[in-house]
């Protein structure tokens, strides 16, 4: 993706004609908490009637949170970011998904998922997980993935409008910041930059 920052505004150009289609194209970015929080909690009610000990809990929900890391990078990177050049509709899906967002960073409706797209690929993943994992594990895996979602939603958020002054958050901010105004080909981590150096994608340091 070439650099195609427009402005810093924090509303961005109508994206529909359709005022319906509009307003599922925008969300404050604290719904997220309100729809994944209560399907964590339950997951976690699920699993503690499924027999399973607390011990395997613990290694299923950081495997979680590990493999939401993996998630965040190849969705960010290769489906975020895949751009064809011939296919016309496929510009405007790519526009409407994530190029808006790299043309106006700031605006404040535009930083975390819609519910039109997240609970379709959270149910997705649900169903994914299910069917690769033994019976009742998906409940001990799911909730650490969903809450390492909410974290990247949460904290992508925070990063462009909230300043930090955590050493640790600093560098999380300028990683994505360097993706937006330097080189969109790379830093494809937004909560954390560990697959960046895994696969190269980070930026040099100088």
């Amino acid at each position: 993706m070439k650099k195609k920052y427009v402005s810093n505004s924090q509303e961005s150009v109508r994206m529909f004609k359709s005022d319906f289609l509009e307003s599922l194209s925008k969300v404050h970015f604290t719904v997220p908490l309100y729809i994944f929080v209560p399907v964590i909690a339950f997951c976690i009610y699920k699993y503690t009637q499924t027999g399973l000990g607390a011990f395997l809990f613990i290694e299923l929900f950081i495997s979680g949170l590990f493999i939401w890391t993996l998630v965040e990078y190849i969705m960010h990177r290769f489906v975020f970011h895949y751009e064809p050049a011939d296919k016309p509709w496929a510009q405007r899906m790519h526009f409407v998904f994530h190029g808006v967002h790299h043309d106006y960073p700031s605006d404040a409706k535009r930083l975390v998922l819609p519910p039109s797209m997240s609970i379709p690929l959270a149910t997705g993943f649900y169903f994914l997980f299910n069917a690769i994992l033994p019976t009742n594990y998906v409940f001990g895996f799911f909730p650490a993935f969903i809450l390492g979602y909410l974290f990247y939603d949460i904290s992508h958020y925070a990063i462009h409008h909230f300043n930090f002054k955590g050493n640790i958050w600093k560098k999380i901010k300028q990683h994505h910041m360097l993706h937006h105004y330097q080189d969109p080909a790379k830093g494809y981590g937004v909560s954390s930059p560990l697959w960046d150096k895994i696969f190269r994608s980070d930026f040099l340091k100088k």
